[in-house]
């Protein structure tokens, strides 16, 4: 069964990049095209990707989107080959920062310029020329919460996904606001009234567009689509997501593992793999190097990679780390990220306070990303809610062991040193903790500093999280049968005999990709055809 699907997104790896939304896009379309999805990005023509697309072609002129008219340019991804439209409209979004200013302010027009990508996904889901019309439209987080709205208000036949990537972050503006990117007075009215309504405490929200108008939500990881049914996960969003539950469903993230693969990685020290971890004692001296970190090999070394702010737990890890130092001599801390200033403020105290056992370098850089999970022998993962998590996942495929918090997607796809539990070396892939004290953390990392100085029990751990698959072709078939339950495929099944065996482990290759999510696909659909 043919299927096209477009994805709406404010990023996707390489052509912009914030954070873990622009890697899953990108990885995402490149699974879906592996398994023989017709898939294309929309995203907007930033300088950066205007520069990084291959074979950038003008398809159509749009006029009189929210915020004026655009371009529509067509290329590919220069890595996957993925299609890509690029929605170019210079005076919104020809500037250096994604949604910031060089100070850290968000843009005050954010609402215009994402609501003109969204008005923009809708027009090609309604039909423009030399593009092919979608079956799905999967929009991405608050930038793309608008586009359910729009589709829903322009009648097309296309269905809609929206897929939570952190409900913190809601795209929240004043309410005023609606008239002049066209949303309907009824549906600015407050939410009692009209449960079509998109306010939200006064403002008007795009992350609650995206929720209440989609035709199936999802977020990042089983676990965080049941804690945002709850008020300390919820920020406020709830009560909302309670009376949407039963279209809300969570499909964990995958990664790339042809970028992140210690056995092929080119951006490291040495190469290794599952089977010869060698090559991890070079990857270890050289981010001792690189972070100014005395040369040790038998130094355990806690690697931190991430945005340094409070949701993060970087405030309890500043208070953890002097502890952690005095009570572990040898013990080293590599730390890259940025985030709010007075914490990197702190992190960089404590690296002049300790030469030697803590370095520190604020900003982010793909190849010292790798570095530091090649090298390190510990990754400290706290986190106050974790929708899914990625770094924990490059961390594992490099033999890296995760300390993490017990939320979201970490409680997911990290199984817990717990013997007393039945989840001993056998299992385990790292250590879970609970508690958002300086406290938890110094206990979590002591747990794992004890499993560390037991050679024989750490390279067991290290196995296990080495031969974890965490790969897209579970996470696509999950997609994809959710996509087979909007679309109306039972005509073309109606002779197709149900399989009543299960569907095929996972294979490793583009083509076998293609064969098992086709299967799922089929499954999936057969199955709403029987139930309908």
């Amino acid at each position: 069964m043919s299927l096209n699907v477009l994805l709406v997104a404010s990023e996707a790896l390489p052509l912009a990049k914030s954070g873990g939304l622009g890697d899953m896009v990108s990885a995402y379309a490149a699974a879906l095209r592996d398994a023989g999805v017709d898939v294309t990005i929309l995203m907007p023509a930033y300088p950066a990707a205007l520069a990084g697309a291959v074979d950038v072609q003008y398809v159509a002129r749009m006029t009189s989107l929210p915020g004026g008219d655009a371009k529509l340019l067509r290329g590919h991804m220069p890595d996957t080959g993925v299609p890509v439209l690029l929605l170019q409209m210079n005076h919104l979004f020809a500037r250096e920062g994604l949604y910031r200013d060089a100070q850290g302010r968000d843009y005050l027009d954010n609402l215009t310029r994402f609501a003109s990508l969204s008005a923009a996904a809708t027009r090609i889901a309604r039909g423009v020329r030399n593009v092919k019309r979608p079956d799905i439209v999967h929009a991405h987080d608050w930038h793309a919460g608008l586009t359910p709205l729009y589709m829903r208000l322009a009648g097309v036949a296309a269905k809609s996904v929206f897929t939570i990537h952190n409900l913190a972050f809601q795209g929240n503006h004043p309410l005023a606001m609606g008239g002049w990117i066209g949303v309907p007075p009824e549906l600015l009215a407050p939410a009692l009234s009209d449960e079509r309504s998109i306010e939200f405490y006064g403002s008007l929200s795009m992350m609650k567009a995206g929720i209440v108008h989609s035709d199936r939500v999802t977020t990042v990881s089983q676990r965080y689509a049941s804690e945002i049914l709850t008020p300390h996960f919820g920020h406020g969003m709830e009560g909302v997501l309670q009376a949407q539950h039963a279209k809300l469903s969570g499909i964990v993230n995958g990664i790339d593992t042809a970028t992140w693969d210690p056995a092929a990685d080119i951006l490291i020290a040495r190469r290794y793999s599952v089977d010869d971890t060698a090559g991890k004692q070079a990857c270890k001296r050289e981010l001792q190097q690189a972070f100014g970190l005395t040369r040790d090999p038998f130094a355990p070394l806690v690697a931190i990679g991430s945005r340094l702010t409070e949701q993060k737990l970087a405030d309890v890890v500043v208070q953890a780390l002097p502890a952690l130092l005095e009570q572990h001599p040898r013990l080293q801390f590599a730390i890259l990220g940025q985030g709010e200033r007075h914490l990197e403020q702190a992190l960089e105290d404590l690296a002049a306070a300790w030469p030697g056992r803590v370095g520190v370098q604020i900003g982010y850089d793909e190849r010292r990303a790798h570095m530091l999970h090649a090298g390190a022998d510990i990754l400290l993962h706290g986190s106050r809610f974790e929708p899914c998590g990625l770094t924990q996942l490059y961390a594992m495929r490099y033999g890296t062991i995760p300390v993490a918090s017990r939320v979201g997607g970490l409680a997911d796809t990290i199984v817990d040193y717990a013997p007393h539990e039945g989840r001993g070396e056998e299992v385990a892939t790292g250590f879970l903790f609970d508690g958002e004290s300086h406290g938890d953390v110094v206990h979590a990392v002591g747990r794992a500093l004890a499993s560390f100085v037991q050679p024989a029990s750490w390279h067991a751990l290290q196995r296990n999280a080495m031969s974890r698959d965490f790969g897209w072709e579970s996470s696509t078939s999950n997609y994809l049968a959710l996509y087979a339950g909007l679309v109306d495929a039972r005509p073309a099944l109606r002779d197709t005999p149900v399989r009543k065996t299960p569907v095929r482990a996972r294979a490793s290759t583009a083509g076998s990709r293609r064969v098992l999510a086709e299967e799922a696909f089929s499954v999936a659909a057969a199955d709403m055809a029987l139930t309908a």
